[in-house]
């Protein structure tokens, strides 16, 4: 019996390793594969919103597509919180209240809150954008809740947690508060595009995507994470191409558009 008991135990642990050195080399991968992407899109912008062109397939209706592509963002990590190994503690649930506040509310608020009813995506897109955050939600929510072990109740006074809960707070702010700029421009129905004004639309066309970029940088850091970290790299990474897409769509089509406005952080690009 004690043979088996050892036999047993000697196979869970090769198990783990195994499954770990999976996960770690995958991860690593991704890193590769952001930067691939990024390089990609600074050609070939995502053919959805103001960007849409045809060419890419069967359509879906804006809103669906949304739901669809947001909404497991937000499942996946819940049922990882829920099925996790690691402790359960109040540092947990901030991890878990942060992430659910962004993927709730853009995955199930969002696309219910788009004035145009009647814009489509191609399916590709939405497809995609459902496997990485299928993925995205695994590998962070597998990290926090099962593989780290969990973090020590210290940690909310650790300069790390600190830090990034200021950062990612501020970026949500920013980028809820952007995101509403955007939306009260238009009435329902409205198809049209302007110009915003107001707030960091003083300095850049896309404070959301700006608030977003530091809103997960902060997540990275509070976690100190490798899973966080490659989040952020990846948001940095499709964000940036689209930010200068954006920028570059509105001085095309509004030429007293403010020449003074950079694309992403102010001052700078």
């Amino acid at each position: 019996m004690g043979i088996w008991l050892v036999t047993k135990v000697e196979e869970y642990q090769v198990r783990s390793l195994t499954h770990t050195l999976a996960y770690s080399t995958i991860l690593v991968f991704s890193f590769a594969l952001a930067g691939i992407v990024c390089v990609i899109l600074f050609f070939v912008s995502a053919p959805y919103g103001r960007h849409a062109r045809r060419g890419w397939g069967a359509l879906i209706p804006n809103r669906l597509g949304w739901l669809v592509m947001e909404s497991p963002s937000a499942l996946v990590f819940a049922l990882l919180f829920y099925l996790g190994s690691a402790p359960r503690n109040i540092v947990m649930v901030i991890f878990l209240g942060l992430w659910e506040a962004h993927y709730l509310h853009r995955g199930f608020i969002y696309p219910f809150s788009i004035t145009d009813g009647k814009k489509k995506m191609p399916v590709l897109v939405m497809l995609m954008a459902f496997g990485f955050n299928v993925g995205n939600a695994f590998f962070n929510g597998w990290y926090l809740f099962t593989l780290s072990g969990g973090y020590p109740a210290t940690w909310l006074k650790d300069y790390r947690f600190l830090l990034g809960l200021s950062i990612f707070l501020a970026g949500y702010g920013i980028n809820r508060w952007a995101d509403l700029r955007l939306r009260s421009l238009r009435k329902t129905g409205d198809t049209g595009y302007y110009i915003p004004y107001g707030g960091l639309y003083r300095w850049i066309s896309c404070p959301n995507y700006f608030g977003e970029i530091i809103e997960w940088i902060g997540w990275a850091i509070a976690t100190w994470s490798l899973p966080g970290l490659a989040f952020a790299v990846w948001t940095l990474a499709n964000l940036a191409p689209r930010a200068r897409a954006h920028h570059a769509w509105y001085r095309e089509h509004f030429p007293g558009y403010p020449r003074e406005r950079k694309a992403l952080v102010p001052g700078l690009w």
